[in-house]
């Protein structure tokens, strides 16, 4: 059993998430978790919940929260853990492992590091650290000022360990990954001075000394414009450190291992530095593409000076891909279809691409994959954004996706529109003459892509989504590239790659049936190694044995807040409530193939034209697929996801099927 509170507040057990009722319940259970062991007064409770003046029965409600909680983790099996919720006088206490708690596990790995003694051994703890956030903290609770300030205070942690986790690749002359690190955070907390330094300072060394300039003094007008004041001591001293350290010839004197290096000497522009970075990151791929393929490769900075007509390197070269995928293996007809598609000019128009499959099929990590190896092409950055359109909230708004890439590419925050279209103007001329990259991830709708494109002939697009998105074919000439599940030996050597070959070989016919189990899903054998992972006793044979049990497959298929049944979830969610319906009653069928009259059949209908357009949408999402006319076959663990319940019906746009909680977001 595990305690979440990085992120919205649950409770997950072998089985699954529990369900903890609705928000003041939650809260109830977050303040209790933000002091573990220790007797929370029902007074300290009540003022917590409540804003205003409670009610009356203020008591007796929190009474009932509690005697829920205690009967839910009871359920869960809370006795086994050493897990106890007792009542002392007016007062609760929740008894338990401290390690059972994400924030607790999150405070120790970052106590463990030391980014400047022992920078090495930092990094993998501070990022398997910050790898336990799965979102804003005590997402789901009240929105008292009380629980604002311990959501604060968690935030603060986190920053202390981003800030950290840069220091230690900065003590490794890995200063391009502490910008990247760094930049996310300033982009989200643009007022907080020592991160904006730590960033100025990574800029410098990687030879962006423009970038860094241009944050201090975005940072400044920020500080007198909001705050009325001017910048404080450790800003300041960064800024005059890189003007000393130009003034010298690019040295800093506070640049560290490798940074003269990373510089150039100073003589570098933002643009040569980008490329050659991207020459090191496709360099740690798996070398089948090369990393200076494509026509403008080897064009370097003088070819993105060209294209502007010789107005000099861009000011802003922003790389805001995620890390290259672990363990990317295989894909490399899809890779080549995306390298024919984005690298070639003969159309005369923008290049886009869409990559488009079931969920946990790895339409991200194809996309990131290709971006990396291909980042060299695309001299003046590579912009990246999730568009959320499968994932637990709202999807992300073009307005605000335009605005981060506008703060990306130098855009002062006062000059970014507040409008969609203006800002969608703004961006396309921007990038126009530009050699840019945009990978949009989890698309919902080509309606949410088309305002992000860029116009220029130089630029490229990636889209991943698990619609089609024929709208983006039809009126915008992408290439679609449809990815499939695994087969036998693809899937088997993933396993192999996160289990070791060797254990992999003992059994090899375990291994294939895992990769069946598992439906040939990434994601699902990657939930599945990291069960064997955490069990290096098990032999492949027992785990294999234990997914057979279909009550228990989805469970074991993941792996904190990644999983199949969340992704699915993600899926159904966007439903409308007929095609939910349709959905559960195709997971009905006895092998999981069929057509329309036996679709028809089984969900009662009597319209074969709104059978059709039923599972057409359904094959346009990748929860069926259709095979040939009218075969259609629906995957186990699709149908294992319905079959219990989970696929309920919802409105259009709206989340269906959801418990009180929600669930994980997927991809």
């Amino acid at each position: 059993m595990e305690f979440s509170m990085l992120g919205p507040i649950a409770v997950t057990t072998g089985s699954g998430e529990l369900s903890l009722g609705p928000v003041k319940r939650r809260s109830v259970l977050a303040l209790l978790l933000l002091q573990p062991n220790t007797t929370v007064p029902l007074d300290q409770l009540i003022d917590f919940l409540w804003e205003d003046e409670p009610p009356e029965h203020a008591r007796t409600v929190v009474q009932g929260h509690v005697s829920r909680l205690r009967a839910t983790l009871a359920e869960g099996g809370a006795s086994a853990h050493g897990i106890e919720l007792t009542t002392h006088g007016s007062a609760y206490l929740l008894r338990l492992p401290e390690e059972l708690i994400d924030a607790h596990r999150f405070g120790e790995l970052v106590a463990r590091a030391r980014p400047e003694a022992a920078p090495a051994d930092a990094v993998p703890l501070l990022r398997e650290a910050l790898g336990l956030w799965r979102g804003p903290a005590l997402t789901g609770t009240v929105t008292s000022p009380a629980f604002a300030a311990a959501a604060h205070a968690l935030e603060e942690r986190r920053l202390t360990a981003v800030e950290a986790l840069a220091r230690a690749h900065g003590a490794l002359g890995e200063h391009e990954q502490s910008a990247t690190i760094l930049y996310s955070a300033a982009v989200s907390h643009p007022l907080r001075e020592g991160l904006i330094a730590a960033l100025m300072r990574a800029l410098f060394r990687t030879g962006r000394q423009s970038d860094a300039l241009e944050w201090f003094h975005r940072t400044r007008r920020l500080l007198n414009e909001e705050l009325g004041v001017d910048p404080g001591e450790r800003l300041s001293g960064a800024y005059e450190e890189i003007l000393r350290a130009e003034a010298a010839g690019g040295q800093s004197s506070t640049s560290g291992r490798g940074a003269g290096a990373a510089a150039g000497g100073g003589t570098r522009g933002a643009g040569a530095d980008t490329a050659g970075g991207a020459d090191r990151s496709a360099a740690a791929g798996d070398g089948r593409v090369p990393a200076q393929s494509g026509p403008h490769a080897s064009r370097g900075a003088a070819g993105a000076t060209g294209a502007r007509g010789g107005s000099g390197p861009a000011a802003q070269a922003p790389r805001l891909l995620p890390r290259p995928p672990a363990r990317f293996l295989g894909r490399e007809r899809q890779l080549a279809a995306l390298t024919a598609a984005l690298t070639t000019q003969s159309t005369g128009e923008s290049p886009l691409a869409v990559v488009a499959g079931p969920a946990g099929v790895g339409k991200t990590a194809v996309a990131v994959q290709w971006a990396h190896l291909y980042a060299a092409a695309f001299p003046d950055g590579q912009l990246f954004a999730d568009l959320r359109g499968f994932g637990e909230g709202d999807e992300a708004a073009p307005a605000e996706i335009l605005r981060d890439f506008l703060l990306a590419l130098g855009t002062p925050p006062e000059r970014v529109p507040t409008s969609a279209q203006a800002a969608s103007a703004l961006f396309r001329s921007l990038v126009a003459d530009r050699r840019l990259l945009v990978v949009l991830d989890n698309a919902r709708s080509s309606a949410q892509v088309r305002p992000l494109l860029p116009g220029g002939l130089h630029c490229a697009t990636v889209v991943t989504s698990r619609s089609r998105l024929d709208g983006l074919v039809a009126t915008d000439c992408a290439l679609p590239v449809g990815l499939q599940v695994l087969g036998y030996e693809e899937g088997a050597a993933l396993l192999g790659a996160m289990l070791g070959a060797d254990r992999v070989a003992e059994d090899p016919a375990a291994a294939q049936e895992l990769v069946a189990l598992c439906d040939g899903l990434p994601l699902a054998l990657r939930a599945a190694a990291a069960q064997l992972t955490a069990r290096p006793r098990w032999r492949l044979a027992r785990l294999a044995a234990a997914l057979r049990d279909e009550r228990r497959r989805l469970a074991l298929l993941s792996a904190e807040d990644t999983g199949i049944a969340a992704a699915l979830r993600m899926s159904v969610a966007r439903l409308s409530a007929d095609d939910a319906r349709l959905l559960s009653a195709l997971a009905t069928s006895a092998d999981g193939h069929l057509n329309a009259s036996v679709a028809a059949a089984l969900a009662g209908y009597d319209d074969p034209e709104r059978t059709q357009d039923a599972l057409d949408r359904l094959a346009e999402m990748h929860l069926v697929d259709e095979e040939a006319t009218d075969v259609y076959t629906i995957s186990t663990l699709t149908q294992l996801f319905a079959r219990d319940g989970q696929g309920e019906p919802g409105r259009p746009g709206q989340p269906g099927g959801r418990r009180d909680g929600g669930g994980e977001a997927g991809r």
